[in-house]
């Protein structure tokens, strides 16, 4: 059973940082990439950031290079999304998906249609 459950969302003013995980049970992240996405109240779900499982390549979204870093720590079968100097527009709800085996991320920011396991999703608020 494939199962993604993100944490670590929550209220945060501008500038502020938070953590974001993605623990998986059922498959290793060994061999899985994982994929940050996030959805705005009225907007399309956007791509944030990937990491691909054999090399650890990694892409970001414009919005938030510089400002967000994904990593991994398979040990814990945990991927976590680090944001910093958050700004409001970066409320959304964040979710973690898993691509098929074999999926690499590319240089461009994954599309949500290549990821079939999803999380339930975090919230996340950037106000004063």
């Amino acid at each position: 059973q494939v199962q993604l459950v993100e944490s670590g969302g929550g209220l945060v003013q501008p500038g502020g940082s938070l953590r974001l995980s993605c623990a998986a049970s059922g498959f290793s992240l060994d061999y899985y990439a994982i994929g940050w996405f996030r959805q705005a109240p009225g907007k399309e779900r956007e791509g944030v950031s990937c990491i691909s499982s054999s090399d650890g390549h990694t892409n970001y979204a414009d919005a938030v290079k510089g400002r967000f870093t994904i990593s991994r720590d398979n040990a814990k079968n945990t991927v976590y999304l680090q944001m910093n100097s958050l700004k409001p527009e970066d409320t959304a709800v964040y979710y973690c998906a898993a691509p098929p085996l074999g999926y690499y991320c590319p240089d461009y920011v994954s599309d949500p249609a290549d990821f079939g396991s999803w999380g339930q999703g975090t919230q996340v608020t950037v106000s004063s």
